[in-house]
């Protein structure tokens, strides 16, 4: 029997390399449904509780395996579920492939059921390619051109299939006029080297500085190693952007941690005094946390040159791969040998851990969020997999977890959009099912989406050789961030009405759902409950009731966010007195040594 354009499709994604696509079905893309059937389910269907799920598994799949991502959804309305997660992959230049369906093409214009313009709705997000398939000689160049795009340009592609289409018979394109064929799949990516002259420029920079900071990005990861052996040589300190959390280990005692609104005080510190600075990898885009402008000398290297210069006023950028880059720098590299800033850098990494530690263990009531994060910090494996949500819980991921051994970690950078977590971690379970993946989140996240895809946790969860995926709510009652937003940024109180969430048991549904399932209303149980989810042989949900007013102060807090703060405790914020002691007991663990209450 021939094959249908269905059977294509999917007989092309395994050539590509693809086990399974995150999906959601409808009858847009019945044919390609069928086709999966009639392949065994290969690659694997692997169906969400909505399309955005779908597009965020992809994206999380994609981030922690480093190959393409591909979602699948229905015409209207699955497209255009489709689209935020979507938009995560493109802003944080994450490759993924979408193939939706659209109605049949004799009723396209008609104003038919389902309908949509999809090249309009997808343009932009997917404008890198998108390609509407009407007739099955298009493919497979659709295919292949959709995938090499992606990991090209590191960025979100479409292919829109019709639905007849999809049952059609195969017909490959002919070796005539207007008809386009295409290679076998593969891509191999070129290794980009800057011209000699200009990693010469760039040593000359970096040489003359006295005070050199490093920062480093999601781009940076492959160069773990290049980059701890350039801040050795140049004796420089190492800030990271929170997409590149996990470049570097955070036992190195010259990495400063995270940089900005949620970073440390060190990171802070080495930009405000630094006279020289190196970009890996990074489009970090706060640039009122990058040196003064005028302050220091740059350089920057980057893969895209469309990201060079744009953050900060480089002297010398870089085109190229970072690994490749820096070791083709590095012979020309001769550091200062006056070592006190580097001394200086790693005498205040150490004391900044040690006011981390004294900040988490804080009394709150019931439970401070900072100990969440920090005691599984204590106790996570050396291989674990972490996400973190968009929320309070990103400041207590930034700031606390430390990175070490294989550790990966991300969240949606860019975008910054809730409820990632859970399906990053979903995503991140297919890439690697030999390894524990735990998830942070906050409640809101958790209401928003989150508890629905628990059902997709179960329901997959026997395919995964090591079945620990573990989901750690902040469980607060509050949609936390923006209530600290409103307070820090625009002096408003906080509005019951719009923050507050009604309460429900996480622990008791991942219960019914047969999770290994904790709920943890004291500190003293937050140890235990941590070392009981981490040695189950199931997935688990962790509950943790914490205290919403405990302030994710930034180490750099300027006078207006604190008179916005205090405007909005004199507007009357019902938290009003117990925010203010919080406040109180976290910022004196950074002045009064060995001081916990």
């Amino acid at each position: 029997m021939a094959d249908s354009v269905g059977d294509f499709v999917l007989r092309r994604l395994r050539d590509w390399g693809v086990e399974q696509v995150f999906a959601y079905p409808g009858d847009g893309i019945n044919g390609l449904v069928a086709a999966f059937g009639a392949a065994g389910d290969r690659p694997r269907f692997v169906q969400s509780r909505h399309e955005e799920m779908s597009a965020l598994q992809a994206v999380g799949y994609a981030k922690f395996s480093g190959q393409v991502g591909v979602c699948m959804a229905t015409s209207g309305p699955g497209a255009i579920h489709l689209l935020n997660g979507l938009y995560d992959a493109k802003l944080d230049h994450v490759p993924v492939v979408a193939i939706v369906g659209q109605t049949e093409r004799s009723a396209m214009g008609g104003s038919y059921q389902q309908e949509v313009d999809l090249q309009a709705l997808l343009k932009d997000v997917a404008s890198d390619y998108l390609v509407e398939v009407n007739v099955a000689e298009q493919l497979p160049n659709a295919v292949d051109r959709a995938f090499r795009t992606a990991l090209t340009r590191r960025a979100p592609t479409a292919i829109i299939i019709p639905s007849d289409l999809q049952g059609e018979q195969y017909t490959p394109p002919r070796h005539e006029f207007k008809q386009v064929p295409s290679s076998e799949p593969g891509l191999v990516a070129p290794t980009l080297v800057p011209a000699e002259s200009e990693l010469a420029r760039a040593a000359e920079v970096l040489n003359a500085g006295q005070k050199v900071a490093i920062l480093v990005g999601q781009g940076a990861r492959g160069a773990s190693a290049e980059v701890e052996r350039v801040a050795d040589v140049l004796g420089a300190g190492v800030a990271k952007a929170l997409l590149g959390k996990d470049v570097l280990s955070d036992e190195l005692p010259f990495v400063t941690g995270s940089i900005g609104l949620l970073g440390t005080r060190p990171s802070y510190e080495l930009m405000r005094d630094c006279d020289t600075l190196l970009i890996v990898g990074s489009s970090f885009p706060y640039s009122q946390f990058l040196p003064e402008f005028g302050q220091a000398r740059a350089v920057q290297i980057d893969l895209d040159g469309a990201m060079i210069g744009m953050r900060y006023p480089t002297e010398v950028n870089l085109v190229g791969d970072a690994r490749t880059t820096l070791r083709a720098v590095l012979p020309l590299l001769s550091g200062p040998t006056d070592r006190a800033w580097r001394e200086g850098i790693e005498d205040d990494v150490a004391r900044w851990w040690d006011t981390m530690r004294r900040e988490a263990m804080v009394d709150a009531d019931p439970v401070n969020p900072m100990r969440i994060v920090w005691e599984l910090s204590e106790r996570i494996p050396p291989n674990a997999i972490v996400t973190a949500d968009s929320g309070s819980a990103t400041n207590w991921y930034a700031r606390h977890l430390r990175v070490r051994g294989d550790i990966r970690g991300s969240l949606s950078g860019t975008l910054a959009t809730m409820g990632c977590a859970v399906p990053y971690a979903i995503g991140a379970k297919f890439a690697h099912p030999d390894r524990p993946a735990i998830a942070i989140t906050g409640d809101g996240a958790m209401q928003m989406n989150g508890m629905a895809e628990l059902l997709t946790i179960a329901r997959y969860a026997d395919r995964w050789a090591d079945r620990r995926c573990v989901v750690c709510v902040l469980h607060n009652n509050d949609l936390n961030q923006v209530t600290w937003e409103l307070r820090a940024m625009g002096g408003a109180p906080k509005f019951s009405e719009s923050q507050v969430l009604p309460d429900v048991s996480y622990a008791d549904f991942a219960r019914g759902l047969g999770f290994e399932a904790v709920t943890v209303t004291s500190p003293d149980q937050l140890g235990p409950a941590w070392d009981r989810v981490l040695a189950a042989d199931r997935p688990s949900v962790l509950d943790v009731h914490c205290d919403p007013e405990v302030p994710p102060i930034p180490p750099h807090a300027t006078f207006e966010q604190a008179k916005s703060a205090a405007q909005a405790v004199l507007k009357g914020d019902p938290e009003a007195f117990h925010l203010v002691v919080q406040g109180i007991k976290t910022k004196l663990q950074e002045a009064v040594p060995g001081r916990l209450r």
